[in-house]
């Protein structure tokens, strides 16, 4: 790749970056709803987030984690982007490494990942079901010191490890 020289004048200072950090939605998708959706990309935007990851899990992961049934990666992820094009949000990305990987993926796994290939600080945007159940996995304590979480709604009951880390956790409540 050839590289091309720039040219600035004298004294010239790069703006200053105003957005930092990733905020990543940990979700099946299976009922998530466009405004939903919406509310996440005013998160986005209010907290000033260089990038929105939209992170659909595979069918193995949810049905490893709730047990229920859930349409395929591919119709969710598809749903996703036709939101992405209908709402023309840019700065949204759609990442579809577990659909790629085809089977269940750890949260851990999944986090560890998205941490490699996005800028810091982290944030996760989750409904108070999934943090309820990513409290209860054993790696918990070991990623919250690294990201902070961004619940979609106050959780009617509090893990005890969620409990715990409550200062590393809030509510959004923005409209």
């Amino acid at each position: 790749m050839a590289r091309q020289n720039i040219r600035v004048p004298y004294g010239y200072e790069p703006p200053e970056e105003t957005r930092k950090g990733t905020l990543i939605f940990y979700d099946a998708f299976e009922e998530v709803t466009d405004a939903e959706l919406e509310r996440a990309y005013t998160a986005f935007e209010q907290r000033a987030f260089a990038k929105l990851v939209l992170y659909p899990l595979h069918e193995d992961t949810v049905r490893r984690m709730w047990k229920e049934p859930v349409s395929a990666f591919h119709k969710r992820q598809k749903r996703l982007e036709e939101w992405k094009l209908d709402s023309g949000h840019s700065m949204v990305s759609i990442q579809n490494w577990d659909g790629k990987r085809k089977k269940y993926t750890p949260i851990d796994t999944a986090l560890r990942y998205l941490t490699e290939a996005y800028p810091a600080p982290y944030f996760l945007y989750m409904t108070p079901e999934m943090a309820h159940l990513f409290a209860s996995f054993s790696t918990f304590e070991e990623w919250i010191v690294q990201l902070r979480l961004l619940l979609s709604a106050e959780p009617e009951i509090v893990h005890p490890r969620l409990e715990k880390f409550r200062h590393r956790w809030d509510v959004f409540a923005g409209e």
